[in-house]
């Protein structure tokens, strides 16, 4: 930022008005970030692109008004030890009248004014071939349809406890199950994620702000604009969401709260580490914050354009969920600079040297960093940097090592979530007494004169129920379903679709596609397989140009990006064995290697920035070599404490009963924590004084055999004080 500019943002009249500006337009936004929820698109099926063939084949039935997208089968499922009696099948009916009188939301699929929950004893009077009482007669389920439009995720909750507070049999154990209990536990997993979630990742951040500043007072000023960049964040997305058809789920809304406080807060400590070294060197706080502005400001707007930039690589992928997560995340970094550049140096401007108390940094002492920590790392480092950067290479590549036991196959139902939520224990149940989920088909769309022959193709696919009758649709096409004998995310629900899409594309002039749960679910992994080759290096790309531009050289952006590739490899090598061994999870989400890609290289990349802005900046006067141990020196606490931060408030995400989000956050944690105390600070700096000058190559920025030694600090100039009140 121009030295100017950073010193009007920052004058003594001025800071007053960009406070309030930013202020009010943060209140203006508040009420907006309650309503974020009621934007949210979690339904699968909006996930997904146009090409994959369960949207053909959703397209093709709703636009014949043969099935509703909106519908959420549901089951209702009971068990008694010893078998269900008569009067427990009796009660049953009881509670299949009373949801469909007294339950929003029940479909009517005879058009007879009445809704349809079919019982067990119902079926058996109508002849129905399904199949509602187990063998055992221990387990036996209520099938019925739920549709609330498109406010299905928002609607499902209290409809899930409507039922639940009517199917109650004493004795008996009653479980929510099928798609509609499933989108029940998911919408609780999500319960709080505007609230609870945000309040502990504040309290993680203050706790370690208090350490990290030493001061009872300081720590107010990062969290009150952090929170006001989140009340931005998520006011200018739900607008997008609302207006523009920006795709934000709950998994979005989660991460965009998360990255926006962790990041803010990071751009906060780089900012007043700097301001406080300033004030050391300017009798005027005004003057002070000028200068900090502007030596800080183009190393945050670096990180936060390589974050949003990154970031924006998402919506290249085929998947809309990780498209939608592209624009959220860009929205909440963009703000989150906005702020951390305009109201943070405002009020600490405002509120003087004071807020620093009990060390207020005083006009002309000296800067205690310079004989800290990270300058004794740095001189030892000095005497043998090769050796440092060889050793700590091969460390990390042992850690990648752990990559070969990272399993991106996907999670079923049960290893989708961290605890046993309702609909797990009635999913157990179905499959443990023999009874097939009704809620879970295979929907096949095929030409009319060619469906018996496509039904007939199915009949040698393991694992798959008869078909039922085929429907006629428009256009000359025809639909039936078939019931599949697995969980719904599970690999063999896969295996089992795979097999019938072969089957049925073997039928010549059929036009036969495949739809239903189990193909959504499939595509979701063939789509996210697809984004992980496509999107890893194009943000790879797209930081390396970012960094030529911004170092304006070539072989540092090289040896940037390999650290950082480096460090994500061995994160997710030491994450995997976590998984395994320590966590006990089944495996990872397809998407997960590309979620933590992109977060690991955008923010890991952010620490070599602020690193590296710093060690250019004082190339210019000491040479490469000597540049780099001051850099080390000077912003080693920082961001040693921006990582702790940032590591932090994703772990936060652990507190959310997702496998995917509890990995993310631990992958992500471990990431930034080897980049800040191990790659930043010991690999890139030893590769710094090995290489010396030519790592600016071609640049001619630092041409000089500069030598590393030993030098005097000048002593400061002490004469001028702080005048009283400053």
């Amino acid at each position: 930022m121009h030295r100017q500019i950073a010193g009007k943002l920052t004058g003594p009249v001025t800071k007053w008005i960009v406070a309030v500006a930013v202020l009010f337009i943060a209140f203006a936004l508040a009420p907006l970030n309650a309503k974020l929820a009621d934007v949210q698109n979690n339904e699968a099926s909006s996930w997904l692109p146009e090409s994959a063939e369960s949207t053909k084949v959703l397209e093709e039935l709703s636009s014949s008004n043969t099935q509703d997208p909106n519908d959420i089968p549901t089951l209702v499922v009971y068990q008694r030890d010893g078998g269900l009696t008569d009067a427990d099948f009796a009660e049953m009916d009881e509670h299949a009248t009373e949801i469909g009188a007294d339950v929003d939301g029940v479909t009517d699929s005879n058009d007879d004014g009445t809704p349809d929950v079919l019982s067990p004893n119902v079926a058996e009077q109508a002849g129905l071939p399904q199949k509602l009482v187990s063998d055992d007669g221990e387990v036996a389920y209520l099938y019925l349809v739920l549709n609330f439009g498109e406010d299905g995720w928002n609607a499902i909750p209290d409809a899930a406890e409507d039922i639940r507070s009517l199917a109650k049999i004493d004795g008996a154990t009653v479980h929510l199950a099928g798609y509609g209990g499933q989108a029940a536990d998911a919408a609780e997993s999500f319960e709080g994620i505007d609230t609870n979630l945000i309040f502990a990742t504040l309290g993680v951040v203050i706790i370690i702000l208090l350490f990290t500043y030493r001061s009872p007072i300081l720590w107010l000023l990062p969290i009150i604009c952090a929170v006001v960049a989140n009340l931005i964040a998520t006011g200018v997305v739900y607008l997008l969401a609302k207006h523009a058809d920006l795709t934000v789920n709950g998994q979005s809304q989660a991460i965009l709260s998360i990255l926006v406080i962790g990041a803010g807060t990071d751009y906060a400590l780089l900012l007043v580490a700097r301001y406080r070294e300033e004030l050391r060197r300017h009798d005027d706080r005004h003057e002070a914050m000028a200068f900090a502005l502007h030596r800080a400001a183009p190393a945050i707007l670096a990180s936060a354009a390589t974050v949003c930039v990154g970031m924006l690589c998402l919506v290249f992928a085929d998947l809309n969920s990780t498209a939608g997560l592209g624009p959220v995340i860009a929205v909440g970094i963009a703000a989150t600079f906005l702020v951390m550049v305009t109201l943070l140096p405002a009020l600490l401007v405002i509120c003087g040297r004071w807020v620093f108390w009990p060390k207020r940094p005083t006009f002309g002492t000296p800067e205690p960093t310079s004989s800290g920590l990270w300058a004794k790392v740095g001189n030892a480092i000095k005497p043998r940097p090769r050796a440092v950067w060889v050793v700590t290479t091969g460390l990390l590549l042992v850690a990648c090592v752990g990559l070969i036991r990272l399993d991106t196959g996907g999670l079923s139902t049960e290893e989708t979530y961290t605890k046993e939520f309702d609909s797990i224990k009635g999913q157990k149940l179905l499959e443990d007494h023999g009874l097939q989920d009704a809620s879970n088909t295979i929907q096949v769309v095929a030409d009319t004169d060619q469906i018996d022959a496509v039904s007939q193709a199915l009949a040698g696919v393991e694992g798959l129920g008869a078909p039922g009758t085929a429907v006629p649709l428009s256009d000359g096409r025809s639909y039936f379903e078939a019931t599949i004998a697995a969980d719904i995310s599970s690999q063999k629900a896969f295996d089992i679709v795979e097999a019938s899409r072969d089957a049925v594309h073997d039928v010549d002039g059929a036009s036969a596609l495949v739809g239903g749960g189990a193909a959504f679910y499939l595509d979701t992994k063939i789509a996210a397989n697809r984004d992980n080759l496509v999107i890893i290096p194009l943000v790879l790309l797209v930081v390396f140009i970012i960094l030529l531009l911004l170092l304006r050289a070539v072989l540092a952006p090289v040896i940037l990006i390999a650290t950082v590739v480096l460090s994500f490899g061995a994160a997710l090598g030491i994450s995997a064995l976590l998984f395994e061994f320590v966590f006990g999870f089944a495996g990872a989400d397809p998407g997960f290697p590309l979620f933590a890609f992109v977060f690991l290289v955008a923010l890991g990349i952010d620490y070599n920035i602020f690193l590296m802005t710093r060690v250019r900046e004082e190339t210019a006067a000491h040479g490469t070599r000597k540049g780099s141990l001051i850099a080390l020196s000077s912003t080693g606490g920082v961001i040693t404490s921006a990582g702790l931060v940032l590591a932090a408030t994703f772990l936060v995400l652990g507190s959310l009963p997702l496998v995917f989000l509890a990995e993310l956050g631990v992958a992500v944690a471990l990431g930034v924590l080897l980049d800040t105390m191990i790659v930043r600070s010991v690999l890139v700096t030893a590769i710094n004084l090995d290489i010396g000058g030519k790592i600016w190559w071609p640049s001619n920025l630092d041409r000089g055999e500069n030598v590393v030694a030993e030098e005097p600090e000048a002593e400061p100039d002490t004469s001028a004080k702080v005048p009283a009140g400053v």
